[in-house]
């Protein structure tokens, strides 16, 4: 066999090693993407985090063709989907009124501009017209719709069910209500996709239900994020470090190529 067939056939392989690698390299990226999103979203309440599904794509026309007859199809990296962890938070008390959490398998219902979004964030707040609103403005939703304050209102008091109620000015001895936290849930909770840090929209075609009757929310206190920093800040460095050994494959055959391309140059016509 010629010096030139023995330079193209290794050349050939190693484009091959070149698309293998770089495909394991986008792979890495995307995966050190989510990592780091969860990494970023610690202190995020009602933050869920995410990990990536990847397979083997066996391409139908790429084949290597060793020296030996074999013939096999080139295995890649497919990045697949995103999912996400929907396993309950721990549970920080702060003795806020405004904060709530729910022990349960259903979702905070908030009205964004663009549309209706579900969480399980209820670090909440009161804006400046009255509405009990999330930490980012959305208007949490009860179930007549945003729930609203009077300005004279006091000792806030959201009750296991969800309900509402305060003490209005002048009045000591009964409380007056301002709505229900409206509560739902879904049959596949895996099909909701994230909108923004800790909020979630529903897919077409799939409606919330009713929650379960032993769900009930926690006033004063909030559902931490379930990212478990020592797990994500671990996958970092073990993701970092398999992209920078690829790297430098990489560039070995990117070397090994060149030198093969330099020795073909001498060869006489």
């Amino acid at each position: 066999m010629g010096v030139r067939a023995l330079v193209g056939r290794g050349a050939s392989g190693m484009e091959n090693l070149a698309l293998i690698g770089l495909s394991r390299q986008i792979a890495l990226h995307r995966e050190l993407e989510v990592v780091s999103n969860n990494i970023a979203n610690l202190d995020t309440t009602g933050f869920k985090s995410d990990g990536s599904v990847f397979h083997e794509f066996l391409m139908p026309v790429a084949r290597h063709g060793g020296f030996q007859g074999n013939d096999q199809r080139l295995s890649y990296v497919h990045d697949r989907a995103t999912w996400h962890n929907f396993s309950n938070g721990p549970i920080k008390r702060t003795d806020n009124p405004l904060d709530v959490s729910i022990d349960g398998d259903a979702f905070f219902v908030v009205q964004t501009p663009r549309g209706e979004r579900y969480t399980r964030g209820g670090a909440f707040q009161i804006n400046a017209t009255g509405e009990l609103v999330t930490a980012t403005g959305d208007r949490v939703l009860g179930d007549g719709g945003p729930i609203q304050f009077q300005p004279t209102d006091s000792n806030v008091e959201i009750n296991p069910d969800g309900s509402i109620t305060v003490r209005e000015s002048g009045n000591s001895t009964s409380d007056s209500p301002r709505g229900k936290l409206r509560l739902v849930r879904f049959d596949a909770v895996s099909t909701l996709l994230k909108d923004g840090g800790a909020g979630f929209r529903a897919p077409d075609g799939t409606a919330p239900q009713a929650p379960d009757a032993r769900t009930r929310v926690i006033q004063g206190t909030i559902e931490q994020s379930n990212v478990r920093p020592v797990l994500e800040m671990s996958r970092m460095i073990e993701l970092t470090r398999t992209y920078t050994q690829i790297a430098n494959l990489l560039q070995q055959a990117s070397d090994h190529r060149r030198g093969a391309l330099e020795k073909l140059a001498e060869v006489p016509a």
